[in-house]
């Protein structure tokens, strides 16, 4: 068969074979391999995608098969067929299912790189293709005819079954230049600048409140020329402020701002950036990295990785927790930089109290309540106000205008609000005046580095840096004290805080615009979010780094996938810095990416349409929450309109419009506790009293994160209260705020009706005569009965349990 075919492509066109059959005879001869046999081909093939391995076991679920369409008829005809004979397509059928079932073939095919995935799904799709095919090449003919008569192999398919495999599977050809594009085992090799010196590196150590980052800021502004990375917009803003006020000219970069000290736009020697935005290329005198813990950050830790090693500073002043002095000492041992650590204490000192809060019938002035939700930082704060005390509220997705106003109204002396509810959004970026931390719970959802979600108790990490907030050194309390809401909280609060800070033992990474680039270069077909797959799978690190978990980026990869945009541009896109859980903001990205792939650009007034703009005072929380939305969508324009100047051109206008809204947000914060506080009124014995339409940023059932201000308003509450119904810590928690666990349960089935009720109002079934007079029946039946709704049915329910077994 092989000379058969050799024959035939060395005839020449006298002799009676046309251009045309000869052409399909060498281009049978070439799908030969040139004479070899199918097995030693393959073993050549094979000797070069095995090297390079690394050892590593591929995950081949990631790669996506193509699809090769079935050829339809051809005007030149079955070029095979008149060389050969028709073939007959049962007999084929047998044939290639029997040419699967080959343990030979399917070992080749794993040299090949087909491991039983990809050689399963490239045979159905190889038979797919002989068998709809109207006719087939002249070389895949002509075998399968021989192997009908008997004059060939089953074999002798592989070759061709192995390039059907590589059409539908690209990435077999070029394993091992994908495999050098996503090697980061040398990541000082990134950054040529900053190797092309030989930087001074020094590491200031120390607990929050210990002066270390005010050491680095002092030599900062000494230096001739300097840049500050710090982890949020308000520590930027900050060493900008406090930079000009030294009267060092200072400029200010943010994701979402640029502000340029100079009135003719020059740039100044100084510069204060978040982490994200520094640059690698330009030289400094001086380089400040603060927060240096956050390297090993699951999502954010690579811009800390790429600041260290990649600033080409003379002198880089590190500072942050001593957990990560061994890490970056390795780091730099791989660049050759020696580093000089600079132990801190603390400046104040600070007591865990021996009892517990409570009951919010104790809290003092400087009192700062620690909770890791709205529901709890909204609860909490009316209780509070129940009380007749005044409260400053600050939680992360409040704007940082907002933020830094309750900060300023609580910090003033002469102003009657004198306690803090917050999140732990005030480990860092806020100066405040606290007296005294306590913790409303230990326990915060967290994701981990595969992208997982988790509940469990704070790490002795977070566990100082929020309680090293009380006392601190500028403030007008020059002791700080931390405890617990209740009892059994202080004890593991007290654990957590004794256990030593484990060392940091690796750094993040991500990859970049360019190496993706080069993957699609050989993976023209993939998606981007199928690409980033495959670049984590193939990526080799070695034992000090971790690739940074990318589903936020996949995430919006898969949402933008249909929109028609260059893959660099895609790229930018999938990496603004949104939070996926506010569907209003995954919204406007979506129709800023559709905008964008038309050519329109984005003017102010197609925002100010999107946004409904004018905006007035939230009415409830869910007006307030869909306010903070609003800002993120206008800090997502001005984002990109930094990377995207001529289709986002209204970035001052948009700027101004953020800086009014964040004054509605301003507003509305304080008429929120007005209307929880007004709420006192319907509430029963003193329980919770929340709006119809009280949102949760989150809740947890059955370790599944939800969002409840996605929900319809009349289901938000009963859903929040019957994640609150079973629970020993809940409960104690109700007898902290001075009701017991019987008022919270009724109220919960009370207030679940109250929804249904506003619902039934709204709509004209029901009048507000009518609601009362249903909530003193249902007092009443409440106090005859003596026990809960709930327990009532589950009697019920097992009684009848009872009647069934005796049927």
């Amino acid at each position: 068969m092989y000379r058969c075919v050799w024959l035939l492509s060395r005839l020449p066109p006298h002799l009676g074979l046309s251009p045309r059959y000869a052409g399909a005879a060498s281009a049978a001869f070439r799908g030969l391999g040139g004479l070899r046999h199918p097995s030693r081909a393959a073993a050549a093939s094979s000797s070069s995608s095995s090297e390079g391995n690394g050892g590593r076991a591929l995950d081949t679920s990631l790669f996506v098969p193509l699809h090769v369409q079935p050829l339809g008829p051809s005007p030149e005809g079955d070029i095979g067929a008149e060389l050969t004979q028709p073939l007959n397509k049962s007999e084929v059928l047998k044939i290639l299912n029997k040419f699967y079932k080959r343990k030979e073939m399917q070992r080749l095919g794993g040299e090949n790189g087909l491991d039983a995935r990809l050689f399963h799904q490239a045979f159905i799709s190889f038979r797919k293709y002989v068998m709809e095919s109207s006719f087939l090449s002249a070389d895949v003919h002509i075998i399968l005819n021989d192997i009908c008569c008997g004059g060939g192999h089953v074999d002798d398919l592989f070759p061709f079954f192995l390039r059907h495999a590589k059409q539908i599977f690209p990435m077999l050809d070029c394993m091992d230049d994908l495999r050098k594009i996503s090697d980061l085992r040398l990541p000082p090799n990134w950054y040529p600048e900053a190797r092309a010196i030989q930087r001074k590196i020094v590491f200031h150590a120390g607990p929050t409140n210990s002066g270390k980052t005010h050491h680095a800021i002092q030599r900062y502004l000494a230096a001739k020329s300097g840049i500050y990375c710090g982890p949020l917009k308000l520590l930027a803003h900050e060493i900008f402020q406090k930079s000009n006020d030294a009267s060092v000219p200072c400029d200010l970069v943010t994701g979402e701002e640029r502000v340029l000290v100079d009135p003719e736009g020059r740039q100044a020697t100084h510069v204060a950036c978040t982490i994200e935005m520094c640059s690698v290329t330009t030289p400094y005198e001086v380089a400040v990295i603060d927060e240096i813990q956050m390297i090993k950050d699951p999502a954010r830790g690579w811009a800390w990785t790429r600041a260290l090693l990649g600033l080409s500073a003379e002198e880089v002043h590190i500072c942050g927790e001593a957990a990560a002095i061994d890490l970056v000492t390795e780091l730099m041992y791989s660049t050759g930089e020696e580093v000089e650590v600079r132990n801190y204490k603390r400046l104040t000192p600070i007591t865990v109290l021996d009892y517990a809060l409570e009951s919010l019938d104790n809290l003092r002035p400087g009192d700062c309540i620690v909770c890791f939700n709205k529901n709890d930082i909204y609860s909490v704060s009316r209780q509070i106000e129940a009380r007749g005390l005044e409260c400053a509220v600050i939680y992360g997705s409040l704007p940082p205008g907002t933020k830094l106003t309750q900060a300023k109204k609580f910090n003033d002396p002469d102003d009657p609000c004198k306690i803090l509810v917050a999140t732990d959004a005030i480990g860092m970026g806020l100066n405040l005046s606290i007296k005294r931390i306590i913790f409303n719970s230990l326990i915060k959802p967290s994701i981990n580095e595969k992208g997982e979600k988790e509940m469990d108790a704070i790490t002795t990490s977070q566990a100082l840096q929020i309680s090293g907030r009380a006392g601190r050194f500028s403030s007008v309390f020059k002791e700080g004290e931390v405890t617990a809401m209740y009892r059994d909280d202080l004890v593991l609060l007290k654990e957590i805080l004794n256990r030593s800070v484990l060392p940091i033992e690796t750094a993040g990474l991500h990859p970049t615009a360019e190496q993706i680039e080069m993957f699609a270069y050989h993976l023209p077909d993939a998606t981007l979010s199928n690409l980033m797959d495959i670049f984590v799978s193939l990526s080799q690190v070695d034992g000090l780094y971790f690739v940074c978990n990318v589903d936020d980026f996949k995430f919006l990869a898969d949402m933008i996938q249909h929109i028609p945009l260059n893959l660099r541009v895609r790229y930018v896109f999938c990496t603004a810095p949104i939070n996926k859980k506010q569907p209003f903001v995954c919204t406007s990205l979506l129709k800023f990416a559709r905008q964008f792939s038309r050519n329109e650009p984005l003017t102010f007034d197609w925002i100010c349409r999107h946004s409904n703009w004018p905006l007035v005072p939230p009415k409830n929380i869910k007006d307030l929450v869909h306010l903070e939305a609003v800002h993120d969508v206008f800090d997502l324009y001005l984002w990109l309109s930094y990377r995207f100047m001529d289709m986002f051109p209204d970035a001052s206008l948009v700027r101004d419009i953020q800086k009014e809204l964040d004054n509605i947000i301003q507003i509305g914060v304080r008429n929120i506790t007005r209307l929880i506080r007004a709420s006192e009124a319907t509430s029963v014995s003193g329980a919770i009293a929340v709006p119809d339409d009280f949102p949760l940023q989150r809740t947890e059932v059955n370790d599944r994160m939800l969002n409840l201000e996605d929900l319809p308003a009349a289901n938000q509450d009963q859903f929040s209260n019957a994640t609150k119904v079973p629970g020993q810590k809940r409960i104690r928690r109700s007898k902290a705020l001075g009701y017991k666990p019987a008022e919270v349960q009724s109220n919960m089935k009370s207030h679940g009706q109250g929804s249904l009720a506003a619902r039934l109002v709204r709509e004209g079934l029901l009048t507000q005569e009518m609601l009362k007079q249903l909530e003193r029946e249902w007092q009443v039946h409440h106090n005859n009965n003596g026990n809960f709704p709930t327990e009532k049915r589950d009697n019920q329910n097992g009684s009848k349990g009872t009647g069934k077994k005796k049927k």
